[in-house]
């Protein structure tokens, strides 16, 4: 058996900064972003997730891609079975920048990070794939799976 989860990531890029949160269990930066609730639209389901995370609001610019990607029961930081998850990047703008992160169990803290930061930090492999798609912003909006490893985690 396999779990299945669709999840809605913001990708905001202003000044060579990205603004990412702090998955506090495992100490890993990644996007703003979560999972799609049952009848909910990921249009929606990323600026709410942004709100919940950041305090901020934004709008959505564009569609970058969609990452669809299994995860061998192995590699996975919390134990189950195989996973696939399919998330769906958006361009996202803020419209408030005060920054006030969620007071919940699952997102430390968020902050703008450096571009030429972001690759010495503990990730979830979402950023590289937020920052890909953000960069080259491929016509398919398909990027090359990311590597997992070093300070990049599933």
């Amino acid at each position: 058996m396999m779990s299945f989860r669709l999840a809605a990531y913001a990708v905001t890029v202003e000044m060579d900064k990205v603004l990412l949160v702090l998955h506090a269990p495992t100490g890993s930066w990644t996007l703003p972003g979560g999972g799609v609730e049952h009848g909910e639209d990921p249009f929606e389901t990323v600026t709410r997730e942004l709100h919940e995370e950041t305090g901020c609001h934004g709008v959505v610019e564009g569609l970058l891609g969609v990452d669809s990607r299994v995860i061998p029961a192995s590699e996975r930081l919390r134990e189950g079975p195989e996973h696939h998850n399919v998330g769906v990047f958006y361009r996202v703008r803020l419209i408030d920048d005060v920054l006030q992160p969620a007071s919940d169990e699952e997102t430390g803290k968020c902050e703008w990070t450096d571009l030429e930061e972001v690759a010495s930090r503990p990730r979830s492999s979402l950023v590289d794939i937020g920052l890909g798609l953000h960069g080259s912003e491929p016509v398919t909006g398909h990027v090359p799976p990311v590597r997992v490893g070093g300070l990049i985690r599933h």
